[in-house]
C-alpha cells in the first residue's frame, strides 16, 4: 500500500468539499455540506459531505454510496484506486510514491491506454498508405488535412490481422489486444482485428487519452454502418462523450449535442468547438453529469429531424432534466443535419440558428401532435392528453404556467380546465413515484446483496456486527476489550469480518482511526458500507460496552445454531447452550 503519510498529505491538499464542489453544487448546512447525489437521480439532497470532520468523507443516505475523497474520484470518474490517487496528486502537484501492491490494476490500465495510443497511430498511418479509400471518403466529406489530424482520424484496411501483427511487434500481447477490444479470437483461437475496411474515429477522454474507437464502414451494404468499441477497463460508453476533451476547453456554458462523429467534426471544423456526441446511445444521466462537471449549463440538441432523431431527442431530454441542465432543440431548415446545413448556408447562419434555438419544451409540445389528426375531435383530445404529460414534467411553476397558457390558446380550450388536467397528472406521477419507492424499499431485503451476499437471511446478526464495528469506529482505543469480547473470527458475514480484521491490524500498527484506513483495500461499494456505518450510527448516544456484549451474544447464538447437531453429543450440546446462557446472564 501507499505510505499513510503520503495519503494524509494527498487528502490535505485535496479538501473533499473543493474536489466534490467541482462536480456537484454543494450547499452548506451547519457543519456539513449537502448536495444532490451524483450517483443516483434525486431532487432532494441526500448526500452529506463531512468537510469539517478530521476524517473528511461523504455519504449518501439515499443510495448508500460513500467514502473518502479517493473513493469519490473512483466512483465519479469510473477509475481504479491508483488512477484516482494519480488524479488527485496531479491536481495538487504531488508525486505518487512507487507502489508495488496494487495487484497490477494500474499497470493493466496503463498498458491498455498505451495500446490504444499505438493503435490510433497505426490507423492514422494507414490512412495515407497504399489503400486510399479511407482518405478519399474523408476528403469527400470536405474535411481538411488539419481537421483529420486534429481528430486523429484513421483507416483500418481490408486485412483481418494487420493491427494485431503490428501491435504484437511493439510488444503487446494477444490478451491485451482482446482486453482493449481491438481484436477478437476466431476459429482455432486465431486472433483477428475487430475493425477492417472502416474509417476510424479515436475516442478520447477529458485528459486526452485514447480510450476507444468507432469505425464507419466503407462497404455500400456494410453492416453495421458504425461499429464501436465495447466497454473495457478504460472505457464505459455511458460515462464518456465524443470530443469532450476539446469541448471542455471552450469555457462555454452551452454545449451542442450532435448525433454522431461526423456531425461533431463538421460542426467543429465550422468554428464551433463546444460540440459533443453520445456514444451509440441516447444521452445518459452519467454523461450529463460529466457535462456539469465541465461547467456546461445548457444543451442544444442538434439531432437529425427524422423519426430516429426525434426519438433520441425525447430520450435524451429525460437525462438532461434529471440532472438540472436546460435543454434547447436546434431547428434545421432545408438541411437534414448540421453538416449539410453548414455546407449549404455557412457557419454564420448556423450560429444564428444556435442563438435562436427554442426551449426543448416547445419541441416536446409540437411532438404531442405527432400521429394525431387535430382536424378531428378525437385527434385533438389525444394531442391534448400528450401535451398534458409534457406540461406535468415542467418543474418550475412559473415556466409551466407560461406554456400552459400558450397551449390552451393554441387548442382553444379553457386554461382552467387544462390546468386541472395537468395538476391531476402531477399527482398521479407523484403517487407512482411513491409507490415505486415503497416497492423498492419493501423488496430490498428479498434481493441478493452484491456487497454482502452472505448476509441474506441473517439481518439480525448483520446489524449486530454493524453496531460492534460502529463502537470500534467511535472508540478505537477499546479494541483490546472488543477483541476479548468477540474476535473477528466469530463474525458471521465475510464483509464485516474483513472490516474488523483490517481495522484491528491498522490500529495495532499505531494508526489513528480514519475512514481512509480502508481506502485502497476495499471496493468503492464496500467503502460505501463502511462510511454508512460511521454516518448512520454517528447520532447514537446510548453506546456502551454492554451494547457490544449484547451483540456478541447474538452472534454466538448464530455460531451455535450453525453447528451440526448430529456431530455433537447431548452433553456437548447442553454445555454449549449453558455457556451461552451464562454469557447472556452476565451482561
Amino acid at each position: 500500500m501507499l505510505p499513510q503519510d503520503f495519503l494524509y498529505q494527498l487528502k490535505a491538499a485535496n479538501p473533499i468539499e473543493q474536489v466534490m464542489g467541482s462536480y456537484v453544487r454543494l450547499i452548506r448546512a451547519g457543519s456539513v455540506y449537502k448536495c444532490n447525489c451524483p450517483f443516483h437521480s434525486e431532487k432532494t439532497p441526500s448526500c452529506v459531505v463531512y468537510a469539517q470532520s478530521q476524517d473528511q468523507h461523504f455519504y449518501c443516505f439515499g443510495c448508500h454510496v460513500g467514502g473518502d475523497v479517493i473513493t469519490f474520484i473512483m466512483k465519479i470518474e469510473n477509475v481504479g484506486y491508483m488512477d484516482a490517487v494519480q488524479t488527485l496528486a496531479d491536481r495538487a502537484g504531488l508525486t505518487v510514491p512507487r507502489d508495488n501492491s496494487d495487484n497490477g490494476e494500474a499497470r493493466r490500465r496503463m498498458r491498455l491506454l498505451e495500446l490504444n495510443r499505438e493503435a490510433a497511430r497505426y490507423y492514422y498511418k494507414m490512412l495515407t498508405g497504399p489503400d486510399k479509400r479511407g482518405l478519399a471518403y474523408l476528403k469527400g466529406r470536405a474535411l481538411t488535412p488539419e481537421t483529420i489530424k486534429k481528430f486523429g482520424l484513421g483507416y483500418a484496411g481490408e486485412g483481418w490481422d494487420g493491427l494485431a501483427g503490428a501491435m504484437q511487434q511493439k510488444g503487446f500481447t494477444e490478451d491485451e489486444l482482446v482486453a482493449a477490444n481491438l481484436c477478437m479470437r476466431g476459429k482455432n483461437d486465431r486472433l483477428r482485428d475487430r475493425f477492417h475496411s472502416r474509417v476510424m474515429f479515436p475516442i478520447f477522454d477529458q485528459r486526452g487519452s485514447v480510450i476507444a474507437f468507432g469505425g464507419r464502414t466503407l462497404e455500400p451494404d456494410g453492416k453495421p454502418k458504425y461499429l464501436n468499441s465495447t466497454d473495457t477497463a478504460v472505457y464505459n460508453k455511458r460515462r464518456h462523450l465524443y470530443n469532450i476533451n476539446i469541448a471542455a476547453k471552450t469555457q462555454s456554458k452551452r454545449v451542442i449535442l450532435a448525433e454522431g462523429y461526423m456531425d461533431v467534426i463538421s460542426i467543429c471544423q465550422g468554428g464551433f468547438s463546444n460540440v459533443i456526441a453520445s456514444l451509440g446511445t441516447a444521452l445518459t444521466v452519467e454523461q450529463c453529469r460529466l457535462l456539469q462537471q465541465h461547467g456546461f449549463e445548457e444543451v442544444i440538441i442538434a439531432y437529425d429531424d427524422d423519426f430516429a432523431g426525434r426519438d433520441a431527442t425525447m430520450r435524451s431530454l429525460k437525462s438532461i432534466r434529471a440532472v438540472g441542465l436546460r435543454a434547447f432543440r436546434l431547428l434545421l431548415h432545408d438541411a437534414k443535419d448540421p453538416d449539410e446545413y453548414i455546407k449549404k448556408f455557412g457557419a454564420g447562419r448556423f450560429r444564428i440558428l444556435l442563438e435562436e434555438a427554442p426551449d426543448a419544451i416547445e419541441f416536446e409540445l409540437s411532438q404531442a401532435k405527432a400521429g394525431t389528426d387535430t382536424d378531428t375531435e378525437g385527434g385533438t383530445v389525444q394531442a391534448l392528453q400528450n401535451a398534458v404529460q409534457v406540461l406535468a414534467e415542467i418543474e418550475n411553476d412559473l415556466e409551466r404556467e407560461v406554456y400552459l397558457s400558450r397551449t390552451a390558446a393554441e387548442y382553444g380550450i379553457s386554461q382552467d380546465i387544462l390546468k386541472a388536467q395537468v395538476e391531476q397528472a402531477i399527482k398521479r406521477k407523484q403517487k407512482t413515484q411513491k409507490q415505486e419507492q415503497w416497492r423498492a424499499l419493501t423488496n430490498a431485503p428479498m434481493l441478493p446483496d452484491p456487497v454482502a451476499p452472505d448476509a441474506a437471511g441473517k439481518m439480525r446478526y448483520y446489524k449486530a456486527e454493524e453496531l460492534i464495528l460502529a463502537y470500534l469506529f467511535r472508540f478505537p482505543d477499546e479494541l483490546p476489550l472488543v477483541e476479548q469480547i468477540i474476535p473477528p473470527e466469530e463474525f458471521v458475514t465475510d464483509l464485516h469480518r474483513r472490516i474488523y480484521r483490517h481495522l484491528a491490524g491498522k490500529l495495532h500498527e499505531g494508526y489513528p482511526f480514519s475512514i481512509s484506513l480502508f481506502s485502497g483495500d476495499f471496493t468503492p461499494d464496500e467503502m460505501g458500507r463502511i462510511t454508512g456505518i460511521e454516518a448512520e450510527y454517528s447520532m447514537l448516544r446510548e453506546f456502551s460496552e454492554k451494547s457490544v456484549r449484547d451483540c456478541a451474544a447474538i452472534l454466538r447464538e448464530e455460531i451455535i445454531n450453525a453447528q451440526d447437531a448430529d456431530r455433537l453429543g447431548d452433553d456437548d450440546w447442553s454445555a454449549q447452550m449453558e455457556q451461552l446462557r451464562r454469557k447472556k446472564l452476565s451482561t
